[in-house]
């Protein structure tokens, strides 16, 4: 295969930088289509900028026909799970809208294996320890139904119109690159490792702890926090898959085992070497006791096997954070 670009839709953004990092390593050439929204300038290092809009079909005609991709990964849309439920129609409009006009830009181009970041949201509240991709899909919230209408046209369009996917459903992304090029930066920041580093950094007066009374070792929720590499490393092992002839496929990707929102605070201090102030509040509608990903698919389709531990997202994160002047 002598051209190797791969559309990398959102790949300005925190998993999608990740992704193009990994892909120019192993021997892919990147081409980010972003617009910049959510995404940073900066964090497009290894490979060419297209900035666009995905609900725009003539922008992404003329990307296409440039570039001639032989892969579409597909990372952008609204990801702030409160927001979506503030405004869900700007997310039906990005999410739902977006996709169907990137997916249909990719048919028309010839375009077979599409890559698509989905989330465990799609899950909805847990029905068991650990998720597996049999769980039923009943989201609760505009976010998780967004993905899940994109899932249901990606099997949809597989059956009918040639195109194969991966659909990868994270549980926690977290961590940055380890050498500190590029790290997770959203405005605002609403995920726990980030807070509670900028609390440790004291960017931010306190850290608070949202129910304290569940039915856990600490009485704090749990979740499967997945360093943003690994991520990057499943959405390259799932694009060869597809180049390689592979069926279109849903797949957890998380580590399997759970850490506690005061097992993350008591990394984060120990890794810093700081206190944080912690405020103690009542618990928030919707959020679950556990959730945490049976990912056996995803090694068994993909090989794919989590390196890092809690203390190294958590010491990545720490470098990331820790260099940046905010």
């Amino acid at each position: 295969m002598t051209n190797k670009n791969v559309l990398v839709v959102g790949g300005a953004g925190y998993i999608g930088s990740h992704t193009c990092m990994e892909l120019a390593a192993r021997g892919y050439t990147p081409v980010v289509f972003d617009n910049l929204s959510n995404g940073h300038r900066e964090f497009v290092r290894w490979g060419a900028l297209e900035e666009g809009d995905i609900r725009d079909r003539a922008r992404l005609n003329e990307v296409f026909e440039k570039y001639a991709p032989v892969a579409v990964v597909h990372f952008a849309g609204s990801i702030e799970v409160g927001q979506s439920t503030r405004d869900p129609v700007s997310f039906y409009d990005n999410n739902v809208i977006g996709s169907l006009s990137l997916l249909e830009a990719t048919i028309a181009a010839g375009v077979k294996a599409f890559v698509f970041s989905s989330t465990c949201a799609t899950y909805g509240l847990p029905e068991s320890a650990a998720i597996d991709e049999t769980h039923r899909q009943s989201p609760i919230n505009p976010y998780g139904r967004t993905k899940l209408i994109v899932e249901q046209a990606l099997l949809d369009y597989s059956q009918y119109c040639g195109l194969n996917s991966v659909i990868l459903r994270y549980f926690n992304a977290a961590g940055a690159d380890p050498q500190g090029q590029i790290g997770e930066w959203h405005e605002p920041e609403t995920h726990v490792i980030p807070l509670a580093i900028d609390a440790a950094l004291g960017r931010r007066p306190s850290f608070s702890v949202f129910g304290t009374d569940y039915d856990t070792r600490d009485g704090t929720c749990v979740r499967d926090y997945v360093h943003v590499l690994d991520l990057a490393d499943a959405h390259v092992r799932a694009l060869d898959y597809l180049l390689e002839g592979g069926d279109t496929v849903a797949l957890n990707l998380g580590t399997g085992s759970g850490t506690t929102v005061k097992e993350v605070l008591d990394t984060v201090m120990t890794v810093s070497g700081r206190p944080i102030t912690v405020n103690y509040a009542d618990r928030r509608d919707g959020d679950s006791t556990v959730l945490v990903a049976d990912s056996a698919r995803a090694r068994s389709v993909l090989g794919w096997q989590p390196r890092y531990s809690i203390e190294e997202i958590v010491q990545t994160a720490w470098k990331w954070h820790s260099s940046r002047n905010s």
